[in-house]
């Protein structure tokens, strides 16, 4: 069952838990412990803590929407993304009516 869920994006909490430049949040999403980070550009990433070679964690795909944090363990491509700003550009057009 856990791994039928697994796929696509997980509410992991608020970005209020993790306000300043350094701060860490350490939470386990189907058995898998996932340390959600803030970096000094005020960026929030997430990582999936496993024993590699090197002892460095795997990249886990993570979203913030509405002030939340989501991860996306299987790094799949499930859209959860603000929907883009449309360009601010004019364009002139002649209806084909007239």
């Amino acid at each position: 069952m856990a791994t039928a869920y697994r796929s696509g994006w997980h509410f992991i909490d608020l970005v209020t838990a993790i306000p300043h430049s350094g701060d860490s949040l350490m939470v386990t999403v189907f058995g898998e412990p996932v340390v959600v980070t803030r970096d000094e550009d005020d960026d929030v990433r997430a990582y999936r803590c496993l024993r590699r070679p090197r002892g460095a964690p795997q990249p886990v795909r993570c979203a913030i929407r509405y002030g939340m944090i989501f991860v996306n363990l299987d790094q799949r491509d499930h859209r959860l993304v603000e929907p883009e700003a449309p360009d601010a550009r004019t364009i002139s057009a002649t209806p084909r009516s007239a």
